[in-house]
């Protein structure tokens, strides 16, 4: 079964880190977006980010709105659109801020959804963390998984675009996102990829997407527990990124230790505090219910490996 395009989207107002970047064409666009509506019977959607851009939205009847991750980060922002937005029924999609913070995007979700708003969706477009993969953003899809138990029956989008940040990536990550049982996909694409004013690089050309389209598969029934298998590899994939990022900052430490007892003509095995720190350990790891032995190998090798660094 191919997949389809349900809503058009497109940033009237952008916001940028830096000034002086492309900020969008702002509310002279909505005509524009009207007229696109009118030739093809798509609904329309554009992100806002103020108060300001939502009562012009609703006043040009737009069909959906979002609000981005800078914006989810802000709770004041996201109450002065939510009290814009109050007496309208128009759907509005929550894109995570840019942090990895399940509470904040919560946050958010919850100030749409007082009053009785119903159609409010969540939209993961990947977080700024630590641990650098060769995605842009870092999906950490667990975090989505914790706003699906906290909100039952949330609709729940991922953006591969913004998540990958290249076009060579979309597609793993649509199929991915589609087998851990996302309700739909938002994907930019572009007549003209190379002429684009901001995210060129992430921006599908039309063949392109038409080929993604048709390549993609949604989950079939009876695939909940290779789905749940792939969820808790995801969550392991993480942690030992993390792990990683860990590893090597303690390797950095022990390296200046290691120039500071130099300087001082320092013995750079101390064994007394070693032993010390190894049954800490180990009583730390039995109290956790990790198995003290196995702590105590793995700390050893990080041990040997520090003082080679020294």
């Amino acid at each position: 079964m191919a997949m389809g395009i349900g809503v058009m989207r497109a940033g009237l107002w952008k916001p940028r880190t830096r000034p002086g970047c492309f900020e969008g064409v702002g509310e002279r666009g909505l005509e524009w977006l009207l007229e696109a509506a009118g030739k093809t019977g798509i609904k329309i959607c554009t992100e806002v980010g103020s108060a300001a851009h939502a009562k012009s939205v609703l006043e040009a009847g737009l069909d959906l709105v979002w609000i981005g991750a800078r914006t989810t980060a802000n709770p004041f922002q996201v109450q002065e659109i939510a009290d814009a937005l109050k007496g309208s029924d128009i759907p509005v999609l929550v894109k995570n801020p840019i942090s990895p913070d399940a509470d904040l995007w919560a946050g958010a979700i919850e100030r749409l959804s007082q009053g009785g708003r119903e159609r409010v969706a969540a939209v993961l477009r990947g977080f700024t963390t630590l641990e650098k993969g060769h995605y842009r953003n870092n999906p950490v899809w667990e975090i989505a998984g914790r706003i699906e138990a906290r909100f039952p029956g949330l609709t729940i989008f991922a953006d591969p675009s913004h998540i990958g940040g290249d076009v060579k990536y979309v597609a793993e990550i649509s199929q991915r996102a589609l087998d851990l049982g996302f309700d739909s996909l938002m994907i930019e694409a572009h007549p003209n990829p190379s002429q684009a004013l901001s995210d060129a690089a992430q921006q599908l050309s039309l063949p392109q997407l038409r080929e993604l389209l048709g390549s993609l598969r949604p989950r079939r029934a009876g695939e909940e527990v290779s789905l749940m298998l792939e969820e808790l590899r995801q969550e392991i994939d993480s942690i030992d990124s993390r792990l990683l990022t860990l590893l090597s900052s303690r390797m950095e430490i022990s390296s200046k230790i290691g120039l500071l007892k130099k300087e001082n003509n320092i013995p750079i095995l101390q064994s007394g505090r070693w032993e010390t720190l190894l049954a800490r350990l180990k009583e730390d790891a039995a109290a956790m219910g990790l198995d003290p032995a196995m702590v105590e190998r793995i700390f050893n090798v990080i041990h040997e490996y520090s003082l080679k660094e020294q």
